[in-house]
């Protein structure tokens, strides 16, 4: 299906609903092609999307081959930032 980018932008429903049932749409500007807009495949394993995501160069594998730290709160020393504002409302 080939859609000019107006056309495009005018009934993008319709676009949506012709890649949802798995038509690759050209889009084109002027006449001259400029993007495909096509169903992304499903990846049922992570482990082969990331790989497929290194290969193509999106993605870089970690250089430590560790689990991340569990997350935990941080105090924070000093005074409350609500303070500060309202101590600066003040003085205005």
């Amino acid at each position: 299906m080939r859609m000019e980018l107006r056309e495009a932008n005018q009934q993008f429903s319709r676009l949506v609903k012709a890649v949802k049932q798995g038509k690759e749409v050209l889009l084109t500007e002027r006449g001259k092609p400029l993007a495909v807009v096509k169903l992304i495949e499903e990846y049922g394993d992570a482990h082969a999307a990331v790989r497929r995501l290194e290969t193509v160069g999106l993605l870089r594998a970690a250089s430590k081959r560790r689990a991340l730290p569990a997350w935990s709160a941080r105090l924070i020393r000093g005074v409350p930032v609500s303070h500060t504002v309202m101590k600066d409302r003040e003085e205005r």
